[in-house]
């Protein structure tokens, strides 16, 4: 139901803290997705990540995430470390065609967002029942020949 579209985040991720530089992409969007019941959950961790920073689109199946996250040093603060990313994060979902896109829900709280997607009716599992057929054979016709003696 849910695919990664970039499958060399993972070395890019380790490349960038082995060498301790910022990612290009705008830092890391841990995140879990799993199916509960008739729904799919993705959970994402943005810490420090206000609501209306957040730009969720969906566009042909593909689940955009943007958010951004700022803080403005002093000229006088004396800076110790400067581990936690500051900018646009951006993460792409591409969503399979079982999942109801149009009744999708999301919520922040507690710097973790979470995307509710239902699945589509037609995509869930239904029982079909096995009928008992009479035998529809028609009878058989009996027939004479005119004209016989």
């Amino acid at each position: 139901m849910m695919i990664q579209t970039d499958p060399f985040r993972d070395l890019d991720t380790l490349f960038s803290r082995l060498s301790n530089r910022q990612q290009p992409n705008g830092g890391v969007m841990p995140m879990d997705a799993f199916r509960r019941g008739s729904d799919v959950w993705v959970h994402i961790d943005l810490p420090g990540v206000k609501a209306e920073s957040l730009d969720i689109t969906i566009e042909r199946n593909v689940l955009t995430i943007a958010a951004e996250r700022n803080w403005q040093r002093q000229e006088t603060d004396q800076s110790y470390f400067g581990e936690r990313y500051r900018g646009a994060f951006r993460r792409q979902i591409q969503l399979g065609d079982g999942l109801d896109l149009h009744h999708l829900e999301a919520d922040l709280h507690d710097g973790v967002l979470t995307i509710r997607i239902p699945v589509a009716e037609q995509a869930k599992p239904r029982k079909v029942e096995v009928g008992q057929h009479r035998n529809t054979a028609p009878d058989a016709i009996e027939a004479t020949a005119a004209g016989a003696a």
